[in-house]
């Protein structure tokens, strides 16, 4: 108990206190002029109160992600809590703060585009390519399963397929309407709703007295599966992740001031560590420990059975309503602007203006075509990539923000460390996951900190040859 609340008060420290030393670092400029206003168009770059875009944001990065990602995390035990805190308040929320407030200085540019700004054009190509496709991948994979599970609820004679259809029409709409039409004003409701059963599952628990667990430096996986880097990779949304960096420049289009950048890409962060350590407190309490949990999560149950389980019997009957909204609605929150960020990705790309319907159409139409192909394309090998992809997401997005902030003359150790542990992590992992390299774990990890030294020498090279060209540069 008293590690869940000193966790949940050191991730509230960490937005009132740490968040504004990194504000400091990033010189906010509450006169400066956002791109909602610079830019604006009436359909992405349109400026909005600050409480929505920060549900919006909110519920972009997390959708299902601190629930079911923090329920199999907490198969490790108790030391989830620990890499929730410290992953989210200097890891995950910097990352999302940092990499948003560069997108808003660069008139809401995309990720691959600031990777080509900092870390160079080959970087950026590659990368161009990667982030589409992951976010048209997240899209299409967010499809089937609530589908399913409406299919289940309300069968019809044309069964999934229907809902399949009506999936990806909304996907569409959400996609080409302007930012405020759909996003805008379901999304604070959903958000509002996610953020409302976290709370109601996490007081309850404490006001019927369950057992939640102190945390022990012990790794108490019933499978005896490696916790390094295991455990970084499964816990991502609540700690850490990269896919939040593919989402920040839609809401860094929308912001009215610069200041409010703390409190919608920080704040949104800090809200998904709490609802991540809340389910981390409800699968170890609920199932009396990680053999209990592991009965259910890795079994036919899953962790959408676990979720069912815990809000009904906490919940009542609002608790099944809100696990039922929770599983079907927050999959498809994320697919509907995993789509959107790639159109905005594909567009900046192509530095193709959106404010004609028409010009939506031309990129999007292609893009879903493809994304309807894909959901009838067995790919569950390159799905087990994308909890690898998102974390070497991070990674890369680290890196490019140490060099935003040595090129500022900034304390870029705020990233720096977090890359050089995400670059361990990311290494590591592929080297020695069923998906990877299948390697030893003494040679993976080796690997993954020879990797990090590796990158940190390169990018103290590149800021040293770029401050030498400067000032050759000035005195020339």
């Amino acid at each position: 108990m008293y590690t869940f609340i000193g966790g949940l008060l050191v991730l509230l420290a960490g937005y009132v206190f740490f968040s504004r030393y990194v504000e400091k670092q990033l010189d906010v400029d509450e006169n400066s002029k956002t791109p909602a206003y610079k830019s604006g168009d009436g359909v992405d770059f349109i400026p909005m109160p600050t409480w929505k875009v920060y549900l919006i944001q909110f519920l972009n990065i997390a959708g299902l992600g601190p629930i079911f990602g923090a329920l199999m995390g907490a198969l490790y035990g108790p030391i989830a809590f620990l890499w929730v805190v410290v992953g989210c308040v200097l890891g995950g929320a910097v990352h999302d703060y940092v990499s948003g407030m560069i997108s808003l200085r660069h008139n809401g540019a995309s990720l691959s585009e600031i990777y080509g700004m900092y870390l160079g054009k080959k970087v950026q190509n590659i990368m161009r390519v990667i982030t589409v496709f992951f976010c048209v991948i997240v899209g299409v994979v967010f499809v089937a399963g609530p589908a399913g599970l409406l299919n289940s609820l309300i069968p019809t004679k044309f069964g999934i397929n229907l809902w399949i259809a009506i999936i990806f029409i909304y996907y569409f709409l959400a996609t080409i309407l302007p930012v405020d039409v759909i996003i805008g004003k379901i999304y604070p409701i959903f958000g509002m709703c996610l953020a409302f059963m976290a709370v109601g599952v996490g007081v309850s628990l404490i006001l019927n007295g369950y057992h939640i667990p102190e945390i022990q430096f012990a790794n108490l996986h019933p499978k005896n599966a490696s916790m390094w880097p295991m455990m970084f990779v499964t816990i991502a949304c609540g700690a850490i992740s990269g896919f939040h960096a593919t989402q920040s420049p839609m809401m860094a289009r929308c912001l009215k001031n610069e200041k409010d950048g703390r409190k919608v890409f920080y704040g949104a962060m800090i809200t998904e560590g709490v609802v991540a350590m809340v389910w981390v407190a409800a699968g170890l309490a609920f199932y009396k420990g990680t053999p209990g949990l592991a009965e259910i999560v890795l079994g036919k149950a899953g962790s959408a059975g676990a979720v069912f389980e815990i809000s009904n019997t906490l919940l009542g009957k609002a608790g099944g309503m809100l696990a039922i909204m929770g599983v079907i609605v927050c999959p498809i929150t994320t697919g509907d602007t995993a789509f959107r960020s790639a159109r905005l990705a594909l567009t900046d790309i192509l530095n193709y203006s959106q404010e004609k319907v028409s010009n939506r159409l031309v990129v999007a139409v292609p893009m879903f075509v493809v994304g309807v192909f894909l959901t009838f394309v067995k790919f569950p090998i390159l799905w087990r990539y994308m909890g690898w992809l998102t974390q070497a997401f991070a990674m890369v997005t680290l890196w490019a923000s140490s060099v935003y902030f040595y090129q500022k003359g900034k304390n870029h150790w705020l990233t720096s460390i977090s890359a050089l542990f995400m670059t361990c992590v990311s290494v590591s992992y592929i080297m020695q996951a069923p998906e990877g390299f299948k390697l030893p774990a003494t040679i993976s990890n080796i690997t993954g900190i020879c990797v990090a030294l590796v990158f940190l020498i390169m990018f103290f090279v590149k800021m040293k040859n770029t401050t030498t060209l400067v000032e050759n540069t000035v005195n020339n």
